[in-house]
């Protein structure tokens, strides 16, 4: 027994020295990164950019965008056709989930069975989707209502879930499927993605491991780790990332605290995103009602000033300029050089061409209370409108209040101000639901705007049979919408992190490599630990 005990130690004594010598290839590294909270870990629930940046590391989707470019590529499907409202695609070979199972054609049927029972999330994007079918086990078919040009483009928000250890894992409920999971999706992960989730808190902390089995394989350099905080402070954040404790932040610090860090020699990361700011004018209320009134308010904003309040250095900001209604680089949108600016003699020409007096009304300006950068830009706009000889009231509303008075025009503020994204990259997912007369109502939408020609421009880009056709529609419904106002397009934004220079995010630095859609280019697997 002692001589047992003796190789033992031996043995022990052998792997120290061999950890020691071996201590740098072996050493695990750790990628610690923050965002607002509520990680939402189940993928059919996923809306918010934390939920994003889980969805896209654990989970995978048919189809994902081309890195540096416009359009969309393969990904767990190899190859699509399309005839009519029909799409078919082959599923890639030898891909499994986490658990071993092996992707089928089933495992997708049953993620967008899922997602439509659910309701949550961003299950609007499949609403035209009349069925879908397992024609073999590695082929689906998608049948539309009607025809639906950006339907492969919303499949990036389609992530395909573990069918089998899902309906091993049904907690009380309905039908056949019981809570279809939820309680299960929840806290525990069931997709073929890079990384696994070991734990989750959504209030806290989501820890995530490789993927060894990941079918495209994760590079060497890759965090073999990851810890996605939540809800850290500013100061926290700032003090972390100077000890060496922190890798990434949110891009939700405010620009003073993010040109503290690259002083203090912290990188500034750029995602360009996929949105802007929206300054809506309610069209339905005097003076706004009248177009030329919009216009003369446009053309007071100024737009230069509004990047400047959001400036962190002299090469970065959380927002670029803006060159009109899309944001610049989607379909149909107008060359980056062709900038917004203030031109106060034409806004004084609009005026004189209104039906109202400007001294005979009182505009409210309203800014969302969790969002307080609006309120600078609330302060812009009183000094902005004034000069044209409008008053102005500053109204502070929290987001509960302000997505319940915009239900009705007459409680809806004159003036708001909203951060609208594309959630899949195509303009569809950004303007229908703001402009479209349907969507008139809703929290994106307090224009109220009712334009037949905006109406028919919105739905060409919906079911144009070309790539060029939907341009040429984007492109005319740009001017139109810059024709009539309904908004101010204050700048496109920009999502600005600061991180330490242990980590390398080629995505973010590299335009080649960048993926026009909003979380996406935080994927783990991408980025590269220098161990500094």
């Amino acid at each position: 027994m002692r001589q047992y005990n003796k190789i033992l130690a031996a043995a022990a004594l052998a792997a120290t020295a061999l950890t020691a010598v071996t201590g740098v290839a072996m050493a695990q590294t750790v990628l610690r990164l923050d965002e607002v909270p509520v990680g939402e870990l189940d993928p059919a629930k996923a809306s918010d950019y934390a939920d994003s940046v889980l969805m896209f590391n654990v989970y995978d989707t048919l189809v994902i965008p081309n890195q540096g470019k416009p359009g969309y590529q393969p990904h767990l499907a190899e190859s699509w056709e399309t005839e009519g409202n029909t799409f078919t695609f082959k599923l890639r070979q030898g891909v499994t989930f986490e658990s071993g199972n092996p992707l089928t054609a089933e495992d997708v049927v049953f993620s967008f069975e899922r997602t439509k029972a659910l309701g949550q999330g961003l299950s609007y994007l499949f609403e035209k989707i009349e069925s879908a079918e397992a024609v073999d086990a590695q082929t689906v078919k998608f049948t539309l209502t009607e025809a639906y040009a950006p339907f492969v483009a919303s499949l990036v928000r389609l992530p395909i879930v573990d069918s089998k250890l899902v309906k091993e894992n049904l907690g009380e409920g309905e039908g056949e499927f019981g809570d279809w999971g939820q309680a299960y999706l929840s806290a525990d992960s069931a997709g073929t993605g890079a990384y696994t989730v070991s734990s989750h808190n959504p209030q806290s902390e989501t820890v995530m491991e490789k993927n060894a089995n990941y079918f495209l394989g994760v590079p060497d350099v890759a965090p073999d780790t990851v810890r996605y905080r939540y809800g850290l402070e500013a100061a926290t954040v700032r003090t972390l990332i100077a000890q060496g404790e922190h890798d990434i932040s949110s891009q939700w610090l405010p620009p003073e605290v993010l040109g503290a860090l690259a002083k203090e020699g912290a990188q500034l990361l750029t995602e360009r995103s996929a949105g802007a700011l929206y300054i809506k004018l309610n069209t339905t209320k005097a003076p706004f009602d009248d177009p030329n009134c919009r216009l003369a308010v446009a053309n007071a904003f100024d737009y230069a000033s509004a990047i400047k309040m959001v400036a962190i250095t002299a090469d970065a900001a959380q927002g670029s300029p803006s060159s009109g209604a899309i944001p610049v680089g989607m379909l149909g949108s107008n060359p980056a050089d062709t900038v917004l600016e203030r031109n106060l003699d034409k806004a004084k020409e609009y005026l004189a061409q209104c039906k109202y007096n400007p001294a005979d009304y009182t505009i409210d300006l309203s800014w969302i209370a969790e969002v307080p950068v609006e309120e600078r830009y609330a302060l812009l706009m009183q000094a902005n409108f004034g000069e044209l000889g409008f008053k102005s009231n500053i109204v502070k509303m929290p987001w509960a209040l302000f997505s319940e008075a915009v239900t009705k025009p007459e409680n809806t503020p004159h003036v708001s101000q909203l951060f609208v994204n594309a959630v899949t990259g195509d303009p569809d997912t950004l303007l229908y639901g703001m402009y479209h007369s349907s969507a008139a109502g809703t929290w994106q939408s307090p224009e109220y705007l009712n334009d037949p020609q905006v109406d028919q421009l919105l739905e060409a880009g919906r079911t144009a049979a070309t790539e060029e056709a939907r341009v040429e529609a984007y492109a005319n419904l740009n001017a139109r919408l810059m024709e009539i106002a309904p908004s101010i397009y204050a700048y496109d934004r920009q999502s600005v992190f600061a991180a330490s220079n242990r980590v390398k995010v080629p995505t973010l630095t590299d335009p080649a490599k960048f993926y026009a859609l909003d979380g996406m280019n935080l994927t783990f697997r991408n980025m590269e630990m220098t161990g500094q």
